[in-house]
């Protein structure tokens, strides 16, 4: 008897005992409540979303389905719980662009491993985000908002976002980089507050949440001088994109939602889930939903194709990350 042939026939009789257990869990699933844990506090547009479809996963999976926000740690704690879980198709998480493809990058440590820790099941929406000014600045559009600033040096315009790393944040910062004006960054805890004190004049612009942003641009108390989507918003179509406004072809900075199970999770609960929230968000009444709080919801496509397109965020952000300096800086 040769140790190969000893080491098969282990190897077939571990995958025999296994392989019965994974499938009879997979056919029993779900045992208990699901958990869908979102990084951001409850009202924010991600965790609107959410409460969205827990409902009809519920009805379609039969068990009760619990959004239970987790906010802190730069959306990061969230995601290292989650990827800590046992993997059983009982809990999942709600992640973004930040936490999978900018982090890694711009954080010393971070608790989890971005691309081994997370299998995605749907990627439904996508964050575009509005540069927005006091229409009192007396700009209309991106082309005179850039030439004033760089006619301010001596006393640079002011930008808000959340923080430091945060897709905003870069996104102002490779313009400053790219078209070579002055810009000081202004820290807020949220985007409500930083609409607010943009309508008021204590702020002169922001790379603002178009959701957050939306009703005063409509109302004409903001001025939104272009968004960071490919292409235009449906509630904002008169907003170019900034890739089109500015001449920077392919341009694009959004925050994707993207719900996940850990790495480890059975495929065939993961294949249900997938195929179950596939038919939850291409559903029209699902999209138009997402379109009336200010976010552009996308069509289902593949794990496969998630999954690449993640990477390719990550590669893309990583590198903008390095390319200002700021890798590892937080």
């Amino acid at each position: 008897m040769t140790r190969s042939w000893f080491c098969k026939s282990a190897l077939a009789c571990a995958l025999a005992v296994l392989l019965p257990g994974l499938a009879a869990k997979a056919q029993d699933y779900p045992t208990r409540n699901i958990t869908i844990v979102v990084p951001l506090a409850a009202g924010s547009g991600m965790d609107s979303i959410v409460r969205i479809y827990a409902e009809d996963l519920s009805k379609a999976l039969g068990k009760p389905v619990v959004v239970e926000n987790q906010p802190g740690a730069a959306l990061m704690l969230a995601a290292q719980n989650v990827a800590r879980a046992a993997p059983d198709g009982h809990t999942l998480l709600v992640s973004s662009s930040p936490v999978l493809a900018v982090n890694p990058t711009l954080y010393k440590k971070v608790n989890y491993d971005a691309e081994k820790d997370f299998v995605p099941l749907a990627m439904y929406a996508k964050s575009p985000f509005v540069l927005i000014v006091n229409p009192s600045f007396g700009v209309v559009d991106m082309k005179e908002f850039i030439k004033k600033a760089q006619d301010s040096s001596a006393n640079p315009v002011t930008y808000a976002t959340t923080g430091a790393g945060t897709l905003q944040y870069l996104t102002m910062e490779t313009l400053k980089r790219d078209f070579k004006f002055q810009a000081n960054h202004v820290a807020y805890r949220s985007p409500p507050q930083i609409v607010n004190d943009v309508v008021g004049g204590h702020i002169i612009s922001s790379i603002s949440e178009t959701g957050a942003a939306l009703s005063l641009i409509v109302d004409g108390k903001l001025k939104a001088l272009g968004i960071t989507s490919s292409v235009p918003h449906p509630a904002l179509p008169h907003v170019p994109t900034i890739a089109d406004a500015v001449g920077m072809p392919g341009f694009e900075a959004v925050s994707w939602h993207v719900l996940l199970v850990p790495a480890a999770t059975p495929r065939p609960i993961v294949d249900r889930l997938h195929a179950e929230m596939k038919r939850i968000t291409g559903d029209a009444a699902f999209q138009k939903r997402v379109t009336d709080i200010g976010l552009m919801p996308l069509q289902p496509i593949s794990i496969e194709e998630i999954q690449k397109y993640i990477k390719s965020e990550r590669e893309r952000w990583g590198g903008v990350v390095v390319a200002l300096g700021l890798a590892g800086s937080l």
